[in-house]
């Protein structure tokens, strides 16, 4: 079932369409949104769902994920982002919706945000590249040879003077009620290491109310 459904995506990613005509531009950031009625609350074995009781909020758009939108001199579109699979690594978007798709086959929530300030945008997507190949970072630290989604985000867009854009905040990986979600606790016990809570860090809804980024559109599939 699942490589029917990688099949039928990578057939339609020559449809990919942004709302109101608006076109991906160089650097853009893509984030993904967990829909409303998401079965979080059972859900023990996912990541997703872990950062989504971590760092959601009751309704809201909860993003658990953000890339990098390249788009070449042809007008193809890549995607460079950390994910637990590849690791920090460039892909065609095909391979990204692929590996985003939900269960039944459906595409989450992508909204596409992009810097008011755009002008350095080639810079950036560059900046990310210098990161492919690099392990995903499972510690959730500053500073090592790991990258997570936001925090891959965060190390490329440097401006010239070398100021980061995007802020650190504290980490929470605590849900609602104050207890850790199950997910945490599992992978932090694995690794031998402390929940890093508190550690200055980025997450994708943070990251996304940035008051350097607008809302430019939905990336949605048609046939």
């Amino acid at each position: 079932m699942r490589k029917i459904i990688c099949l039928i995506l990578c057939l339609l990613t020559t449809f990919l369409t942004f709302g109101q005509g608006i076109q991906p531009r160089n650097g853009d950031l893509l984030f993904v949104g967990l829909p409303m009625d998401y079965n979080i609350k059972n859900d023990t074995s996912s990541m997703d769902a872990a950062i989504t009781q971590a760092t959601g909020k009751e309704g809201e758009t909860n993003y658990i994920h953000v890339a990098i939108l390249e788009v070449d001199n042809a007008g193809k579109i890549w995607v460079i982002d950390a994910t637990l699979k590849h690791g920090v690594d460039r892909h065609p978007i095909d391979t990204f919706l692929s590996d985003f798709a939900l269960k039944d086959g459906s595409l989450p929530l992508l909204n596409v945000l992009r810097l008011k300030n755009n002008r350095h945008a080639a810079d950036y997507v560059e900046n990310a590249k210098r990161f492919c190949g690099l392990p995903y970072d499972i510690y959730f630290l500053p500073d090592n040879d790991a990258r997570y989604c936001s925090e891959l985000v965060r190390d490329a867009y440097i401006t010239p003077k070398g100021r980061h854009i995007f802020k650190t905040v504290p980490m929470n990986f605590k849900a609602a009620d104050g207890t850790f979600p199950i997910y945490w606790v599992r992978l932090f016990k694995q690794i031998n290491q402390p929940i890093p809570q508190d550690v200055p860090g980025t997450n994708p809804n943070d990251m996304s109310k940035s008051k350097r980024l607008k809302r430019i559109g939905t990336l949605s599939l048609t046939r």
